[in-house]
């Protein structure tokens, strides 16, 4: 590896030994100090290519002092918007809990630069702080620019910028009814999506001719006008702001426009683009652009050999500033490749794009506006499905750039070959089906190993095709961390599994099988695995893999393919799982617990003083749950139907505490109670308990409802989450507590009862049909290809023409429901089975014993694990 270089120190610096009294500074010291001024998404990028080449404290190279204005470390700005969405700052994260720690990198949050001494190598922070360098790297990033207009500093006007700007957006936007965005490039059209979400009538203001001006053309411009008007915003191109108004009280009261309207409006939103935030370098003599943006050369080299400039805040060597992240990480690289010795050169990059704006997918690349001499359009536009897409070819066939509007499927192996000759006729790849002349999809398989598939890291093809699993390619290349917008390229190049299928006695995955007991009707495991196993499996008993998952999928179609809803009829007992045996879950001593169901938490009087009295008539351990249920334990199997006869006849029903079905709908107590609701958490939540109990899944489904955005219900943990809007109901799925927490993500909002319900339905549906055995919403949602947005897709926009089938199997699960409890204490043969020695059936099980403890019992653990024994050493005397 190529020895790092630093600049040597002026004389004069290299003299100085004043010792420097100011806090945390030090004098200079045999070991080299690199100062990072700003700590965005580039300067973390920054950070990790040092700690990639061994240049951190901890690999023993230079000190790394990075001094950050924000009051947090690093955090994904392209994903802003998403907080809205529900996703936490810490979410937003893009720096790893202990990286600073394992890596021994100084960071100073809230303490940036205020100052940089090019003579005596320091630079001076907020605090006080003087920190000395012998290499300086500038990450200052952009500012937004706010048009000079009367007014734009009211009360209520805000940029888009940084988590604290949400935060105050936020904030002022519980007592405004309408906000405007001046701007409709892409941070504005986020920003009047979050201004929607937030509840807002929302304009958009932008002085260009159309939306994204930059990424895309006057048809791109116009079909995404259309798309947006159809949700419910109103958008002004062609107009600029002339005056925000304020009333008495300094607060925002409305906007005049150049063409003489006005808007009544209460908070606006400036998003008119971005300027480099050079102010330090200039005031350091720092050469600057005349237009802004910190003179580098091909090395990120500024004017000074010790001082670099990445990312927003460059002017690069080709005469641009870059906005977008993957440049930004290209410069990282770079400044950290030369400053470790090596080689490395930024000459400039890609500005291809692709992101999902107000639901609309939106993508460019190459040269999107056919600049090139000689350049021809093929064009493919549909006014009704809000679709278009333009591919810009040379006259030799070349591709040389495109936009997607409202499909951009093909983004992902277009843009890679861009600067190719296609090997099929363009218009073939932009035709939709049924159409005479295509379509065709270019799969992956097409592009060559050279072709970039990870703009943002940088990543080929053949760098891929080195790993064979997603994780192992996001580990070793860093490609799918950035935008996301490579991932199902990425999973298109992973090498298929040599055998998909569930287990030793099927070779059909789940999904599979699911398919084949659905079509075919199939209602018993022998059935099906006589007509569907392996050769030599057909005419076994199957194995402890595939018979709880056929169990568990004939039960899920029950109603649908005529055979019987009880789990415990016949064959269907013995497949079912330890605990579905006895309908209880089996605790360590050999008891079982009761968990009755309790739909959303609400419980009368009277039934919690039969949930005490069976408590206290049977000798049962009583523990409230955070599923917002009465866990009883320590009944004896043969003490099951006794407990259950007494629920049952109370009006309760199994909680299904046992099965790999739904669990609970939690709730807070919402706008009947809360001063907050703005729904009626607990109905929606006891709805959604009965209509989907019993519901036999891949896993445990847990759902809970919030009755506002304070979010008491912790919805966003769950499978399946619902918090109340204004406007209606936002719908979130794929969370889960556990080990591996994952917050639940944004599928639709502000929809209605109706609305809500329907798309649930197709959801568990979807998940039932699709997922992998013992597989959660969670790790299915980002198993499955496409993920969000291709579940979305599915059973939002009906892709695959599956919704009206999927409703159809959830309302055959509703209409056959029957409580599996109920049906049990009635009838004589189906209680046989509940005794614990077949031989003796009024015998007791004697291991089965408890001790008390706080005023109830637990376990006798010491009976479990047998007396204790001497042990004698060799020499038999007792250790």
């Amino acid at each position: 590896m190529p020895e790092p270089t630093f600049e040597p120190r002026t004389t004069a610096a290299a003299s100085n030994t004043t010792p420097d009294t100011t806090p945390n500074a030090r004098a200079h010291t045999a070991v080299p100090t690199i100062v990072v001024v700003g700590h965005g998404m580039v300067g973390q990028r920054f950070l990790e290519a040092l700690a990639e080449r061994g240049l951190t404290p901890a690999a023993g190279g230079a000190r790394v002092v990075v001094l950050c204005e924000e009051p947090r470390p690093a955090y994904d700005r392209v994903r802003l918007t998403s907080y809205f969405a529900g996703q936490s700052p810490e979410d937003l994260s893009l720096v790893e809990p202990d990286f600073m720690a394992r890596h021994g990198i100084e960071l100073y949050v809230g303490d940036p630069a205020t100052a940089v001494d090019r003579a005596g190598r320091t630079v001076t922070a907020r605090s006080g702080a003087v920190f000395p360098y012998d290499t300086l790297v500038l990450a200052t990033g952009s500012y937004p620019f706010v048009p000079p207009v009367p007014g734009k500093d009211a009360r209520g006007c805000f940029v888009y910028r940084t988590i604290e700007d949400l935060l105050a957006i936020e904030e002022y936007a519980k007592d405004a009814a309408t906000g405007a965005v001046v701007g409709g490039g892409l941070l504005g059209l986020e920003a009047a999506g979050a201004l929607k979400g937030l509840g807002l009538a929302t304009h958009v203001v932008e002085f260009a001719p159309r939306l994204m001006p930059v990424q895309v053309d006057e048809g791109g411009g116009a079909a995404l006008l259309r798309t947006i008007q159809d949700m419910g915003l109103s958008v002004h191109t062609g107009v600029g702001t002339q005056e925000v108004t304020a009333g008495e009280d300094g607060a925002v009261t409305g906007m005049s426009l150049s063409d003489g309207s006005s808007l009544a409006v209460d908070l606006v939103v400036f998003s008119a683009g971005v300027r480099p935030r050079d102010q330090l370098a200039r005031e350091c003599g720092l050469a600057v652009g005349e237009r802004g943006g910190i003179v580098v050369d091909e090395e990120c080299r500024t004017s000074d050999p010790a001082v670099f400039a990445i990312g927003e805040c460059a002017l690069a060597a080709d005469g641009r500033v870059y906005g977008l992240v993957a440049p930004g990480y290209e410069m990282a690289r770079t400044a950290a490749e030369v400053i470790a010795g090596g080689r490395s050169a930024f000459t400039g990059a890609d500005l291809s794009t692709k992101l999902k704006l107000l639901g609309v997918d939106v993508a460019s690349f190459g040269d999107a506006h056919g600049a090139a001499e000689g350049s021809l359009d093929v064009v493919y536009s549909d006014a009704r499905a809000g679709v278009y897409k333009k591919l810009v070819t040379g006259p030799d066939g070349t591709l040389l750039g495109g936009v997607l509007v409202g499909d951009a499927e093909q983004y992902g192996t277009l843009r890679p070959l861009t600067g190719t000759v296609l090997p099929v006729a363009p218009e073939q790849l932009v035709l939709p089906a049924g159409s005479g002349g295509g379509p065709v999809s270019l799969g992956p398989g097409a592009l060559p190993d050279e072709a970039v598939i990870c703009s943002c890291h940088n990543v080929t093809k053949g760098a891929i095709c080195e790993h064979t699993t997603l994780p192992e390619v996001k580990k070793c290349t860093k490609a799918g961390t950035g935008c996301g917008s490579c991932l199902k390229v990425i999973g298109q190049l992973m090498p298929p599994p040599e055998d998909s299928g569930l287990c030793g006695c099927f070779p059909y995955s789940r999904s599979e099988l699911y398919e084949i007991v659905r079509t075919l009707e199939v209602t018993s495991f022998a059935e099906l695995l006589d007509s569907h196993g392996r050769e030599e499996a057909r005419g076994g008993d199957g194995c402890e893999v595939c018979k709880p998952t056929v169990g568990s999928v004939i039960a899920s179609l029950a109603p649908t393919v005529g055979a019987s809803g009880y789990v415990l009829d016949g064959e269907q007992a013995a497949l079912q799982d330890t605990n579905d045996h006895f309908l209880a879950n089996l605790q360590r001593n050999g008891s079982y617990s009761i968990v009755p169901r309790i739909p959303g938490g609400e419980i009368t009087p009277e039934k919690l003083i039969v949930i005490g009295e069976v408590a206290r008539d049977f000798g049962l351990y009583t523990k409230i749950t955070g599923g917002q249920r009465i866990d009883l334990f320590g009944a004896r199997v043969d003490q099951l139907p006794l407990i259950w006869t007494r629920l049952v006849d109370a009006g309760f029903e199994s909680g299904h505490a046992y099965g790999k079905s739904l669990r609970t709908v939690k709730s807070c107590v919402g706008q009947t109670w809360c001063r907050y609701g703005v729904q009626d958490s607990v109905k929606m939540a006891i709805d959604l308990e009965l209509r989907y109990r019993g519901l036999r899944s891949p896993h445990k489904l847990k759902s809970a409802v919030s009755g506002c955005a304070r979010e008491c219900a912790e919805a966003r943990g769950k499978d399946f989450g619902i918090i109340a809007t204004a406007q209606g109901w936002n719908l979130y799925v794929g969370g889960n507590g556990g080990a591996t927490p994952r917050h639940a993500d944004l599928l639709a909002q502000d929809l209605s009862d109706a609305e809500l319900v329907r798309l649930i339905d197709r959801f568990l549906m979807f998940y039932i049909r699709t997922a992998d055995r013992l597989e959660r919403t969670s790790a299915w949602l980002e198993r499955i290809d496409g993920g969000l947005d291709h579940v979305r897709d599915v059973v939002v926009h009906d892709a695959l023409g599956l919704c009206e089938e999927l409703e159809r199997l959830m309302a055959d699960h509703v209409a056959g429901y029957r409580d599996e409890w109920a049906e049990t204490i009635n009838d004589p043969d189906r209680l046989r089975r509940f005794v614990t020695f077949v031989n003796a059936p009024d015998a007791p099980d004697p291991s089965v014993r408890f001790i008390p403890e706080r005023d109830q019992i637990k376990p006798d653990l010491e009976l479990l694990a047998g007396p204790v024994l001497a042990v004698r050493t060799l020499e038999g005397t007792k250790s």
